[in-house]
């Protein structure tokens, strides 16, 4: 049975290397119009991936899910929609293969320049995020990358009918169905077999809890590009605007909190903590929101009047990604003590001040080494399709090759062009 297995991913390492030698020789016009065709084929068929989705979400709900995971789970006809509309963006945006990003002539008269190239097979590992099917082979497409799918178990039906719906898009359109494939037996131990093509597949990208990532980074023979994982925070500074303070940690928290760039952790100055405290705990139970605080914090919050939805904050309630409706809440003295609880407790991903004081929002930027850091605004926009990217594979919290949401520039990696005239070193 093992044997058969990886017989199997054997074979699709080869097709896909096989297909990401066609696409990185395409043009941008073929690739942008197998993209369309994706978008047409989404909306066409909405109703039967719907219906594959709804199995998923029955059997996720049998099993017990969380609210946030059956969240993330979920499609609907507007989501379905705006993946269209995702991947007719994507074919509109700049396409940075063959780009040339820079160029001399040597003192010997070689001209040699540096030209973006597609990075070949992609490995990409995810849980319960349809949606990331089709961002992922969006992304690829566009860039010249063949991709190898992975989805949690929770997700198969879901995933195999939008893989089914790309490849159709890609049969019309006169590419390989191999430069999207899905590995449609859940069997954990298929994970580490791909882990190992290295023989075909050029980068792994995990999206998934540190379970995940550390599987992925201790068993991988091919490069891993690791992410996702948001300890996200906010921290009021006592100049800051209070009113749009409230807005921007209502929108950080509750806006989608299952998603990776949702507030986790919230500190607060201590010289704007009896104004604000009591204004942002009343926005936030309005939607159910739970404050893990600690002592000081707590007890301002009783003395207001505040007693549900309040608890302790426990010993590692702020080393927590909570994907749910909780919010962890400290005090601090100033900004040195936030940028240092941000620094110990931080994953790197997103991080905010709120603030008018200009010298303290450089010095935040300067001192917190996140992906993406944010001054008076929310979280929430560490995301591809919000910067402007189109859509992600990730968004990566590393320092090597990418950080933060990973678009098409992300995916390719150049070459040097050496053009000479018989020229032979001496």
């Amino acid at each position: 049975m093992m044997e058969t297995a990886t017989t199997d991913l054997t074979a699709m390492g080869k097709d896909a290397k096989a297909a990401s030698r066609r696409l990185g020789v395409l043009s941008t016009e073929e690739k942008n119009a197998a993209l369309h065709a994706i978008a047409d084929a989404l909306e066409a068929q909405a109703e039967a991936v719907l219906a594959q989705n709804a199995l998923d979400l029955a059997g996720a709900e049998a099993k017990g899910l969380s609210p946030a995971l059956l969240d993330r789970l979920r499609l609907t006809p507007a989501r379905i929609a705006a993946l269209a509309a995702d991947t007719r963006r994507v074919a509109d945006l700049p396409d940075p293969v063959g780009t040339v990003i820079d160029s001399r002539v040597l003192e010997n008269g070689i001209r040699l320049s540096r030209r973006r190239t597609p990075i070949g097979v992609l490995g990409v590992i995810y849980e319960a995020r349809p949606n990331v099917t089709i961002d992922i082979a969006t992304l690829c497409l566009k860039t010249g990358n063949a991709v190898i799918l992975r989805g949690g178990s929770e997700t198969l039906r879901s995933n195999l009918a939008l893989v089914g719906v790309i490849q159709t898009a890609l049969a019309q359109a006169g590419l390989p169905q191999a430069a999207v494939q899905y590995i449609d037996n859940p069997d954990r131990a298929l994970v580490t077999h791909l882990l190992r093509l290295d023989a075909y597949v050029d980068m792994i990208v995990p999206r998934g809890g540190a379970g995940l990532h550390r599987l992925c980074k201790e068993q991988s023979t091919i490069p891993v590009i690791t992410g996702g994982i948001g300890i996200c925070h906010v921290f009021v500074d006592e100049s800051a605007d209070l009113d749009r303070a409230v807005d921007i940690v209502e929108n950080a928290k509750v806006q989608r909190p299952s998603v990776c760039n949702a507030l986790d952790t919230l500190l607060v100055h201590r010289a704007v903590a009896e104004a604000f405290l009591p204004q942002v705990a009343t926005r936030l139970a309005q939607h159910g929101v739970e404050l893990r605080a600690t002592d000081d914090a707590l007890a301002l919050l009783h003395a207001h009047g505040f007693d549900t939805l309040t608890t302790p904050a426990g010993p590692d309630d702020f080393d927590q990604e909570w994907l749910a409706l909780i919010l962890g809440v400290r005090l601090v003295d100033g900004l040195d003590e936030a940028i240092d609880h941000i620094q110990q407790h931080s994953t790197e991903h997103s991080d905010s001040i709120l603030t008018r004081n200009n010298a303290h929002a450089e010095r935040f930027v300067d001192s917190v080494n996140s992906a993406a850091v944010y001054v008076n605004a929310s979280t929430r926009f560490t995301d591809g399709g919000q910067f402007g990217l189109g859509a992600e594979v990730a968004v990566s919290t590393q320092k090597l090759h990418a950080r933060g949401p990973m678009g098409l520039e992300e995916l390719t990696t150049y070459k040097w062009i050496g053009i000479g005239d018989g020229h032979v070193r001496e």
